[in-house]
């Protein structure tokens, strides 16, 4: 089936009215367990910008991970590449950066802050946040006028004598200015496609809604060549290829749609472009765009470096400039939607664990859990301890375990909840007599014992089991 043609691309409005996350649980869960929290907290902060602290690190690095292995592991079409953050200033004059990456901005000389202008009717008003900016008399707007977001710095140690430069406002650019190095070394010919992760830079004028819009984000971007009358079948492939990966890392479909643009949304590279959208608290919200940008990027480089850039098959004698297609996602988005739909509060019920408690887990896709195992000797003493140290060990190397004897076992078992280890391993009296443990299922609450010798092979089997979302309604 075609994603455009998918009936789950139309989305639905009230897919989120049974939902228990807001923006300001996921917040307040990501500060409390060390996921994410502001930058430069303790001099207060600096708008839009933030830290990943360790379960952060471990989610957004498992989320690249997944990426990765969607481009290369699973396929053998695709290279890898690394380009430098700072590229010569005709990169951005060629690819229309410098003369068309803006937007339109207002000031208010009432309370000194600045909108965009196109979006004034969702923005706060700076003295009265129940209004939009222009909607009361104090508002005294200025005219709207083009804004570059791209950061501007200096080569060189003096700035007078330094060449202006620029931080990359996207990874693209670099794929496209190498297109000629990597044909060399790769030896592949079209269809074949360059994928690279890394961080750009946007001086955008209302970043906000947490990690979703900063000025500092790393992209997760694939630049796919291939032959002009092939361009139509590859951007199909890719359009459904880049909406399967996130329901199988278990983003619920009907949290799901893509969204083709209209006219007058399309850049000016483009011939089409469709945004893979999730349902975020905040509404329907962009997590990867798929465009066709067509061959403006390769013949662009050529025209101001004066370097051909094109492919010749030494088997027909033709020459060509490929067309591409583009799957650019955000790392950090695609953090936030996991956390965003894996997010839950229930009532735990029946007469186990916590009966009538509530708790907050993360359903994480065990492939995306930030730890995959946690070892909690039920007391501190006994020997109980020294054994779980050896089982903590044993797990290290098969999954990223984690060794926590800190609190009562209950409050453990919420706090590996509410990071979303999928497992949790319980040393007891019991374990130091016939080396057997207690093995806990996150989603299921269900536990069972196991000999300790069993224990790395079946969480690896575990783990790399077919899994899918407890959120999803019952399968068929």
């Amino acid at each position: 089936m075609s994603a455009q043609r998918d009936p789950r691309s139309a989305g639905g409005a009230g897919a989120s009215e049974n939902d228990s996350v807001t923006m300001e649980k996921i917040v307040a869960l990501c500060k409390r367990r060390g996921f994410i929290f502001p930058s430069s907290e303790i001099y207060g902060g600096v708008g839009s910008t933030y830290d990943y602290g360790h379960y952060g690190v471990l989610l957004k690095s498992n989320v690249k991970n997944e990426w990765w292995r969607a481009m290369l592991q699973q396929r053998d079409d695709i290279v890898a590449l690394d380009s430098a953050i700072l590229q010569h200033p005709k990169v951005w004059e060629a690819s229309g950066h410098l003369a068309g990456f803006t937007d339109p901005l207002v000031d208010c000389r009432t309370c000194g802050q600045r909108f965009r202008a196109d979006h004034l009717g969702d923005l706060a008003c700076g003295r009265k946040p129940s209004k939009h900016p222009g909607q009361t008399e104090e508002c005294d707007l200025t005219a709207a006028r083009d804004f570059n977001l791209m950061f501007e710095t200096t080569i060189g140690p003096v700035k007078e004598s330094g060449a202006t430069a620029y931080l990359r406002p996207e990874t693209a650019q670099g794929i496209f200015i190498n297109f000629k190095n990597v044909l060399q070394f790769s030896r592949k010919k079209p269809p074949f496609g360059i994928a690279q992760v890394g961080k750009s830079f946007r001086n955008e004028i209302t970043p906000g809604n947490f990690i979703f819009r900063t000025r500092e984000f790393e992209q997760m971007e694939m630049e796919f060549f291939v032959p002009p009358e092939d361009v139509e079948r590859w951007f199909e492939h890719w359009l459904q290829a880049r909406f399967d990966w996130y329901v199988e890392l278990g983003i619920r479909p009907d949290h799901l749609r893509l969204r083709a643009h209209e006219t007058d949304e399309l850049s000016h590279y483009s011939s089409a472009t469709s945004d893979v959208e999730y349902l975020f608290p905040i509404g329907w919200s962009e997590l990867e765009g798929i465009a066709n940008r067509g061959d403006f990027d390769l013949t662009q480089h050529a025209k101001h470096s004066g370097e051909k850039l094109e492919y010749f098959d030494q088997a027909t004698g033709e020459r060509y400039v490929p067309k591409v297609i583009e799957p650019a996602a955000g790392a950090d988005r695609a953090t936030l939607a996991f956390l965003v739909d894996a997010y839950d509060e229930e009532i735990v019920g029946g007469e186990g664990e916590g009966a009538g408690d509530r708790r907050t887990v993360l359903r994480l896709h065990p492939r995306l859990a930030p730890v995959k195992a946690a070892v909690l000797p039920l007391v501190r003493k006994d020997g109980q301890p020294e054994l779980a140290r050896e089982v903590h060990a044993a797990l290290r190397s098969v999954c990223q375990s984690e060794y926590d004897e800190g609190g009562s076992i209950g409050r453990r078992y919420r706090r590996q909840d509410e990071i979303g280890t999928p497992f949790c391993v319980t040393i007891d009296h019991e374990s130091l007599q016939d080396r057997t443990v207690t093995l806990r299922d996150r989603d299921s609450l269900a536990q069972e014992r196991l000999p300790i010798d069993r224990l790395p092979g079946e969480l690896a089997a575990r783990l790399s089991a077919a899994w899918r979302s407890p959120k999803l309604p019952p399968a068929e």
